[in-house]
């Protein structure tokens, strides 16, 4: 097929609503199912630290049940290099197709694992293994799944459409939350630290099949087929990434390490703040959570949407600045208070600011690379700063309120990460207005 051939089945497939509609559809459902495997394990922290850590300290058990679900992010640096260089090599479907397996066997795998108490210290060995294959997984998810919206998307929507999957995100901490609430609240203590957390986990192995079976349906992307067609998919794309884009992915860690920081202390952390720290109720916690997230659900799309008229720039310079002023003072209300509402404004607040941050960040991450290399810049550079930020964010919160006693410590943290973020983004290039049809951007051999 000639460059001019590929270019034009590029544009033909990009533009056509059926496809993209489908692709949508398949990307948003197995965004969902991978992201509801990892999120299950943060709100089931502290049964997992009562009965694979057990010590007379309740905080020393909260901090190696939070250690090892950092320890999950480790892997996803090497996931990074592993799986975004195969994506740029063999195709976006079918490293997607991989990770959905992966992770939903892994989390299975925890809802079967033994106790300490029925296998002593392999009980803890075994979490920290499954936790690793989460982490390797999840490497090859998000950046993933935003390039094969984004290179099936047409220029002017692509903000919304990558958006509207990338908010797919935010819904199934919701769905995790609200199944251990109705958990906890059906059955008795004793049953639920017997049997009952192990439920949400278990679903992780039905619910990546249906996964699989959805994202064997789609094509493969009309960037990465015209690549192919064309004899030039990259031999070595770590080696040109960090040979010639350099600069982008410094802006997609910065980017990154709002999103993580942002998302992760939501998710991974604000249940067990809000429960051990403000002694608000588990009950009242999860709900007011779940209402935190629901916001960032609907505000992403029109964030990203947003950010189709004004630019990606403008949009991040923007939510990154509500970042760096509203941490604070949500962080005061939360822990002044221990009511649902004041539950639900403060963490509300943090949803809203995040969700603007993420709305432009979706599409921004894949727009900064050309398409040989995307799959293989965006992961490294995204899930870098997910290790360091998104990954410490609930045991380095834990951390600075015990040093320092001060309970809104961990917003001075967020300040400082979107004050820093801020400097980077603002000598970004526009990116909303680039090609990612690899003819257009005139990508050669390399």
């Amino acid at each position: 097929m000639t460059n001019s051939s590929a270019a034009t089945v590029s544009a033909t497939s990009a533009h056509n609503p059926r496809t993209v509609r489908k692709v949508m559809s398949a990307s948003a459902i197995g965004h969902f199912i991978e992201w509801f495997d990892f999120a299950v394990y943060a709100y089931a922290a502290p049964v997992i630290a009562t009965l694979f850590f057990p010590t007379g300290d309740p905080a020393v058990a909260l901090l190696s049940t939070f250690a090892v679900y950092a320890v999950g992010f480790v892997m996803r640096p090497i996931g990074a290099f592993v799986l975004g260089s195969l994506g740029d090599r063999i195709g976006r479907k079918r490293v997607l197709a991989g990770v959905i397996l992966m992770m939903g066997g892994a989390t299975a795998a925890i809802g079967l694992l033994p106790t300490y108490q029925q296998i002593g210290i392999l009980a803890p060995v075994l979490l920290l293994v499954c936790r690793l294959v989460q982490g390797m997984s999840a490497a090859g998810e998000t950046i993933g799944s935003n390039s094969f919206v984004a290179e099936h998307s047409p220029q002017s929507r692509r903000g919304r459409y990558v958006a509207s999957v990338y908010t797919w995100s935010n819904l199934p901490p919701v769905l995790a939350a609200l199944l251990v609430l109705g958990l906890t609240q059906a059955l008795s203590d004793a049953s639920y630290e017997s049997w009952g957390w192990r439920v949400p986990f278990l679903l992780g192995a039905p619910l990546a099949l249906v996964g699989l079976y959805i994202r064997t349906r789609v094509e493969e992307t009309p960037a990465f087929t015209a690549l192919k067609e064309t004899k030039r998919v990259a031999s070595s794309p770590i080696r040109t990434v960090f040979r010639e884009q350099r600069p982008a992915m410094v802006t997609c860690f910065c980017i990154a390490a709002v999103a993580s920081l942002g998302y992760y202390s939501l998710t991974g952390y604000f249940f067990t703040y809000m429960t051990v720290t403000v002694g608000l109720s588990e009950s009242a916690a999860l709900i007011s959570n779940s209402v935190a997230l629901a916001i960032t659900f609907v505000v992403v799309p029109l964030a990203g949407a947003l950010s189709d008229r004004i630019g990606r720039r403008r949009g991040l310079l923007i939510a990154a600045a509500m970042n760096a002023v509203c941490a604070v003072p949500a962080y005061l209300l939360a822990s002044e208070g221990s009511s649902l509402v004041t539950a639900i404004v403060s963490q509300g607040l943090l949803a809203f600011c995040l969700g603007m941050f993420f709305g432009p960040a979706g599409a921004a991450f894949v727009e900064l690379f050309p398409a040989r290399t995307r799959y293989t810049g965006a992961s490294i550079s995204y899930n870098l700063a997910f290790t360091i930020f998104g990954g410490t964010a609930p045991l380095l919160s834990i951390y600075l309120i015990e040093r320092t006693g001060n309970q809104v410590a961990p917003a001075w943290y967020v300040v400082a990460v979107s004050v820093v973020a801020l400097a980077v983004i603002a000598r970004m290039p526009e990116t909303s207005t680039r090609s990612l049809d690899p003819v257009d951007q005139g990508e050669g051999n390399r």
